[in-house]
Formats: C-alpha cells, sequence, structure tokens
C-alpha cells in the first residue's frame, strides 16, 4: 500500500507539475491582489479536481465503451507521459501552455486548469492508477486522495506564488520542473515495461 502510495504521489506530482504551475500562475497573476489571486487559485483548483475526479469515474468506462484495452492505454498512457517528461526536461512545457490568456476567458480555466493543472498526462495517469481490473476500491479511493493531496499542494504553492518564486527564482523553477520531468520519463519507461511483460523478463520474475 504504501509503495502505491509513493507511486501515485510522484506520477500526479509530475504529471500535474505543482512547481511549473506555480510559475505559470505567478506570472498570470503579477499584477493582481491578494484576494483576486486567492479566488484565481481556488476556482483553478476545483475545476482541475472535477475534472481528474470525473476521469478516476467514468474514463474506464467510457474506454470499455470504446473497446479499448487497458494494455493498449498503458502503452499509449506510458508514450504520452514519456513524452510529456521529454518535454518538461527540454524545457518545452511552455509550448503547451500561453502565458497571455486569450481576451474573454478566465484564467483559473485557462491555461491554469487547463491544460497546466489537469493535464492531458495528468487525466492519463489517474485512469491508469484507477484500473478496475487492478485496483480494488479502498486503493482507488486512495489514489483519489492522492489526486486530492496533490491538487492541495498545487493551491498552497499558488497562494505563496509571490514568496516561493521570489525565493527559487526563475532559474530554480525551471530546474525542478526539469527534475520532476527525469522522474516522469522513468516512471513512463517503467509503465511501458511493465505492460509489454519486459520489466519481469529482465528480472527474471514470473
Amino acid at each position: 500500500m504504501l509503495d502505491k502510495i509513493l507511486t501515485d504521489f510522484l506520477f500526479l506530482w509530475a504529471t500535474i507539475d505543482p512547481i511549473g504551475t506555480l510559475a505559470i500562475f505567478a506570472s498570470l497573476t503579477a499584477a493582481a491582489t491578494g484576494a483576486e489571486r486567492r479566488r484565481i487559485a481556488t476556482k483553478a483548483i476545483l475545476y482541475s479536481a472535477i475534472i481528474l475526479i470525473s476521469s478516476i469515474v467514468v474514463g474506464q468506462l467510457v474506454l470499455a465503451g470504446l473497446g479499448i484495452q487497458l494494455i493498449s492505454l498503458q502503452v499509449a498512457g506510458g508514450i504520452i507521459l514519456l513524452i510529456f517528461g521529454l518535454q518538461m526536461v527540454f524545457g518545452a512545457t511552455s509550448k503547451l501552455v500561453s502565458g497571455s490568456p486569450e481576451e474573454g476567458h478566465d484564467v483559473a480555466v485557462f491555461p491554469l486548469a487547463v491544460p497546466s493543472i489537469a493535464s492531458p498526462g495528468a487525466i492519463m495517469a489517474v485512469i491508469l492508477l484507477t484500473d478496475n481490473q487492478t485496483y480494488s476500491l479502498p486503493q482507488q479511493g486512495l489514489t483519489t486522495v492522492v489526486v486530492g493531496a496533490v491538487l492541495g499542494i498545487t493551491w498552497l504553492l499558488m497562494m505563496a506564488a509571490g514568496r516561493v518564486h521570489k525565493i527559487i527564482g526563475d532559474n530554480g523553477a525551471a530546474i525542478l520542473v526539469r527534475i520532476m520531468g527525469m522522474i516522469l520519463v522513468a516512471l513512463s519507461v517503467e509503465l511501458i515495461m511493465d505492460a509489454l511483460g519486459i520489466a519481469a523478463w529482465i528480472t527474471g520474475a514470473p
């Protein structure tokens, strides 16, 4: 159980990327008041929670309706997470999120909730981590709690955006994002190897 908690946390931390979200939030709300920052951060987290929890509840039902096998999703998800991790490592995630929201759009929705927090990688991750055929309902509930914990940490970081960004600076944020990208790449490779049975073959496990 502890191993699953740790794995889930690392997967979700890397795909939700609270540090990257912090940098985006700080730049988008630089001229906002404290009350406005709290409102934007809270709305972004609530929208993201709705998206990710909905993916946990109905994501696999949709896949079953489409006739998509889990192993196909696991390999595809591993590839997507691998690409996302490489983008983090090589600093290409800025292309996924615009720093200048479109006029008339709520920044809490775009780009904060989507695609920064509830990113395609995060949605894929929560579906894979709550597979009905692999994990029991208590384990899926535990993963949901981990999702809430990571979102809570993300909210706290956004609340402290001004202070944190002053401490670590742009360079510090970039370094942390790349470290999490490397961890995500490693986890993605592990996911693909496990789906294809390569990990068991290498270790000699039955």
